[in-house]
């Protein structure tokens, strides 16, 4: 692996650790019922976000890179009726970012810029910038959660 292949996967997997550790400071300290209630008349409860999040992750980076076959429901992650348990969805999170970063990990220099194409994407993508574009869709999920935690602990 070149020295440059090396950075990216070292940079990009501490970030989707880190970024998946502070999820947990401010989600494990919900109740269940915290975790599914929305504070607000818009928006989405911090479970649906988790949901959305180990969504969009599974399929963009599982499906398209690492060949897991997830199949996505998008609109049923933020419209899950049900109110799974609360370990139940941060385990199949922490799987997730398991997967993430594991495929990060197997990315050889030529597969960073290797075509990538996936539903709701713009063509002419490569690996490098997907795999950029999900941790920054999760650091602006996480910031949410960070605001609806405050507010639900207010309460």
């Amino acid at each position: 692996m070149s020295e440059l292949s090396e950075n990216l996967s070292v940079a990009f997997a501490g970030e989707y650790r880190h970024r998946a550790a502070e999820l947990h400071k401010w989600v494990d300290p919900l109740s269940e019922e915290q975790f599914w209630r929305n504070p607000f008349p818009y928006g989405n409860s911090v479970g649906h976000l988790v949901l959305h999040l180990t969504g969009n992750l599974s399929y963009y980076i599982g499906a398209q890179i690492a060949g897991t076959g997830y199949l996505r429901n998008r609109d049923l992650e933020f419209t899950e009726a049900r109110k799974l348990p609360k370990a139940e969805v941060l385990r199949k999170f922490d799987e997730t970012i398991v997967m993430v970063i594991a495929a990060i990990e197997n990315q050889k220099e030529p597969d960073w810029t290797a075509p990538y194409t996936a539903e709701r994407e713009p063509e002419s993508q490569n690996r490098l910038t997907l795999i950029l574009r999900c941790a920054s869709h999760l650091y602006h999920h996480i910031g949410q959660i960070i605001f609806l935690s405050r507010e639900l602990r207010k309460s």
